[in-house]
């Protein structure tokens, strides 16, 4: 009997899909009826020839992430992620609808989310502060940083040990920077990657899993500003903003849209200062979004 092969999943690479086993990296194809393997999946495999396997299993994830594709479809960026870190800054602007975006995927996909506040060093608004305000009184982590002075870097270190990581958030915003500043022989390790897998160099757009010097993974995914709202209800979507939960069960109706409904009970929050006005105007421009 062929024997199996735990492995974790580090890239998928077009064709190929790098596999770490025991510390080595496997070029595996996929049984025929299997469905997409993602960076960080657990899987089992057999190994069909040196350095050459296919993955006859796929483990099961305690979250995913995924990306709208064709259609309706979607596609998944990476698993078992344990926590997303949402970057943003200053400069290029600070777009908290997509922040707000990606909090309520992260409610909803039993994944943490933290905030990363990056080139802290720079001037900051009052509105902006205010935001920051609301955020860390829901509870959400804030990270200020600044990788070009290495500011809290060491403190985001710690957060990231002994979980799978990933940095979401608009390009511009510093994620490269931040990344290459936490795994100094990034492009080392992507070379090596690419040679293995003779795709020469790697693609930019594939989700690639690196383990962190201090312990911990982070999935690096140059795509991942774009995993949308996929798949989430509008009911969903309400439960996604944390500071709504509490109030969802006191609305009149059951199928209540927390726009115009009679018996309100987030509507009525929002009017008495309970609920940030700001955060409510944006989860009505995502609902529209959807």
């Amino acid at each position: 009997m062929t024997e199996l092969y735990s492995g974790l999943v580090i890239s998928h690479l077009g064709q190929g899909i790098a596999v770490e086993v025991n510390n080595e990296i496997i070029l595996c194809q996929t049984r025929r009826k299997l469905e997409t393997v993602a960076a960080g999946d657990k899987v089992k495999l057999i190994i069909v020839a040196p350095g050459q396997g296919r993955i006859e299993e796929l483990l099961p994830r305690h979250s995913l992430l995924e990306r709208p594709n064709k259609g309706k479809k979607t596609r998944p960026v990476a698993a078992n992620i344990d926590q997303i870190f949402v970057v943003f800054a200053t400069e290029p602007y600070c777009d908290f609808l997509l922040i707000d975006q990606y909090l309520a995927i992260c409610e909803n996909r039993n994944i943490d989310a933290l905030l990363i506040y990056n080139k802290a060093d720079l001037m900051t608004s009052t509105r902006i502060e205010n935001e920051l305000d609301t955020y860390t009184k829901l509870g959400y982590r804030l990270f200020r940083v600044s990788a070009l002075d290495n500011m809290g870097i060491e403190q985001l270190k710690q957060a990231l040990t002994n979980k799978i990581n990933i940095f979401s958030g608009q390009s511009g915003v510093g994620k490269s920077s931040l990344t290459n500043a936490l795994i100094p022989d990034k492009n080392l390790k992507t070379n090596t990657v690419s040679e293995i897998t003779k795709h020469g160099r790697h693609t930019t757009t594939a989700a690639t899993l690196y383990h962190l010097p201090d312990g911990g993974d982070l999935i690096d995914s140059p795509g991942v500003a774009i995993f949308g709202l996929a798949g989430l209800s509008e009911g969903q979507l309400a439960y996604g903003f944390r500071e709504f939960q509490a109030y969802l069960d006191q609305c009149q109706f059951n199928d209540c849209s927390h726009v115009q409904d009679k018996g309100c009970a987030v509507r009525v929050a929002v009017e008495n200062g309970v609920i940030s006005e700001a955060r409510y105007q944006r989860f009505l421009k995502l609902r529209e979004k959807m």
